[in-house]
């Protein structure tokens, strides 16, 4: 019986050692399916890609930070297949494609790819994605918010409450209706005709200035109407938003020229690159109060280096490129770049690429 008992108790220690065993074994096994997968170049951090959506790319590569890869090239350079790019983290120069054999793509992670020099990565065998219409909804919803702040002096009543020293606020709190006005928007692709719409359910009159005009159905859908000249639109805009891509045409599209063509009680509202207004005829726009205000969420660079004349105007909000800085679009965005990375390394169309 005693014998028994001793067999007994020596089964499940077996079993234990045995499961032990099989529990090593699978980490093994994890372990080695993670070192196979492919590796990508990535920048994660603060001033990069959040930390809290490094799982999904996790899910499908192998991430190399910026900091890894510097110390350690020669053992990442042979390896890596896609590079990420998000926000000015990191400079694709001829250098870095140099240094990466094996690369398959550039994935940037938003529309704008000005700061990419395409030709120079497609040279190199290299294709390069972005991802539109990601971030329409939220860089409408932007401008929306830049135009109600500035129009109703949202931040100047915040700071009052918090700072004031009377209970009685000043005839220069006021703001202005938006309901009603007229907003032009130059540049009626995605995104300005989502600014549209927005500014519909506001009855605002929208006028619009583009490289080509809409279909008559879609400027009913939204009440808008086409002015063939710019000069127009701005003339008799109450708030004039800016909505184009950056481009040799575009660069400083909004200069002194064209601040003097607007309302003295007009104001300016830009969410598309810094480049598209020329700052320093800004500056001097609103120190001669050619116009009333200006709100931006793009400057340059960015953000504006602590004591620039823009960030002493009370009548000026400028935010650090934020248009498309939620949750639920850098997800997304985040998203895109694995879909499009994936292609690439899987010898595949990538949905996104960038051509020239």
């Amino acid at each position: 019986m005693a014998m028994m008992l001793a067999s007994s108790r020596k089964i499940p220690c077996f079993a234990q050692r045995i499961g032990r065993f099989a529990q090593r074994n699978r980490c093994g096994l994890k372990h080695a399916q993670t070192m196979e997968k492919p590796c990508v170049l990535a920048p994660i951090g603060q001033e990069a890609i959040y930390p809290c959506f490094a799982p999904c790319i996790e899910k499908h590569f192998t991430i190399v930070s910026y900091e890894t890869f510097a110390q350690k090239r020669e053992d990442f350079a042979d390896k890596i297949q896609a590079v990420f790019v998000w926000g000015g983290a990191l400079k694709v120069d001829r250098g870095l494609l140099q240094s990466l054999p094996k690369l398959k793509a550039v994935v940037n992670g938003g529309v704008g790819v000005d700061h990419l020099d395409i030709s120079l990565i497609n040279s190199f065998g290299v294709k390069v994605s972005n991802t539109p219409h990601v971030v329409d909804n939220a860089t409408a919803d932007i401008g929306m918010g830049l135009m109600l702040a500035s129009a109703r002096k949202i931040i100047q009543a915040d700071n009052f409450s918090r700072h004031y020293e009377s209970a009685d606020m000043p005839e220069s709190s006021m703001g202005n209706d938006v309901s009603g006005a007229t907003l032009g928007i130059i540049g009626m692709g995605r995104i300005g005709y989502k600014v549209a719409r927005r500014a519909y359910g506001f009855d605002m009159k929208i006028l619009y200035h583009n490289r080509s005009r809409r279909k008559e159905e879609e400027e009913r859908a939204v009440g808008a109407v086409y002015c063939e000249k710019m000069e127009e639109l701005l003339q008799k805009s109450d708030f004039v938003m800016v909505v184009v891509n950056l481009s040799p045409q575009t660069h400083k599209l909004i200069g002194a020229k064209e601040l003097a063509m607007m309302k003295s009680s007009s104001t300016l509202i830009n969410i598309s690159r810094g480049l598209v207004v020329d700052q320093d005829a800004l500056v001097d726009a609103l120190q001669r109060k050619v116009i009333k205000a200006a709100a931006l969420d793009v400057t340059y660079p960015e953000p504006l280096p602590r004591g620039h004349p823009l960030l002493s105007f009370p009548n000026v909000i400028v935010l650090p490129h934020i248009g498309t800085h939620t949750v639920e679009t850098s997800q997304i965005m985040v998203e895109r770049m694995v879909t499009n990375a994936l292609a690439a390394v899987n010898g595949e169309q990538l949905p996104n690429e960038v051509k020239i």
